[in-house]
């Protein structure tokens, strides 16, 4: 029986791509959104099974739209994949680099090439509402002096070309997406937890939390912090380590943990991802 799994964006986006590797031995129905939140929305209503969201990228860091949805719905994290993200330079199949004046992608896109911005200072990135939509733009607009960046998927999905391919700043560039569902999956190769939790505001709460993984030998992964909205310069974390729920070390040391928070939700105990590494600027 196919599930549906929801996304953000259009056909061409890394989304969709993440979405497709992902569930690549599954039988699915994809179904996209403009935002995170209706994403969200629907899979609290039960219109989904799964989601597909872009939680953090290797130069830009978190993705704050995405991961500050977590605090509000009651998901679970039971997977993850690791995108490669390799931007090209997408154009209409008669231009020519010397003609492009503007370049259309997401401001997150715009930001990871930053260096091809540098290096050609006569082109004016302009941002847009995603990377599919922006190549779709380009060819609607028919003007060779309009670009955009974003995937190989999206050229070839609107017909256009890749004149440059991986123009992002670094070949290690990618984005790691969790998938999420209101059912609490943990399969039983899982390895990784990801934590939400907020402590009181006064010295040393935070050193009490991470003092409990590293008393236990419990590997910290990752460590974000991020305003609480309403209380003025005081900061929730987001926190993933090595281990599953399945562990009675793990499950003892989250009970510890939750004694030294004013909140504390697991989002997930999932298996982690693999990493890929990519080839550099080429010519199309």
């Amino acid at each position: 029986m196919a599930v549906t799994v929801g996304y953000q964006g259009t056909n061409g986006t890394f989304s969709e791509i993440a979405v497709m590797k992902y569930f690549e031995d599954r039988e699915y129905e994809p179904k996209n959104y403009r935002n995170f939140s209706d994403i969200l929305n629907d899979l609290d209503c039960g219109v989904l099974d799964y989601a597909l969201l872009p939680v953090e990228n290797t130069t830009t860091g978190i993705i704050s739209r995405s991961v500050d949805l977590f605090r509000n719905y009651g998901i679970h994290a039971v997977g993850e994949i690791n995108v490669p993200i390799r931007q090209n330079l997408i154009t209409l199949p008669e231009a020519k680099l010397e003609d492009i004046r503007e370049i259309y992608s997401h401001p997150e896109a715009i930001s990871q090439c930053a260096q091809f911005f540098a290096d050609h200072p006569g082109i004016r990135a302009v941002a847009y509402q995603d990377t599919a939509r922006s190549v779709e733009y380009v060819r609607d607009c028919k003007d060779i002096h309009k670009a955009a960046i974003g995937s190989q998927r999206a050229a070839e999905y609107y017909g256009l070309k890749p004149l440059l391919k991986a123009v992002q700043d670094s070949n290690t560039n990618m984005t790691r997406f969790l998938c999420v569902t209101e059912k609490n999956e943990i399969s039983p190769d899982a390895d990784k937890v990801s934590l939400y939790f907020a402590v009181k505001h006064e010295p040393g709460s935070l050193y009490q939390v991470l003092g409990v993984l590293a008393g236990r030998k419990i590997n910290l992964l990752k460590l974000e912090s991020r305003p609480i909205p309403g209380q003025m310069f005081e900061y929730c974390f987001y926190l993933d380590f090595s281990g599953t729920l399945l562990d009675d070390n793990i499950r003892s040391a989250l009970a510890e943990i939750r004694r030294r928070c004013t909140e504390c939700r697991v989002i997930g105990c999932y298996k982690a991802a693999p990493v890929e590494v990519q080839e550099g600027r080429t010519q199309a």
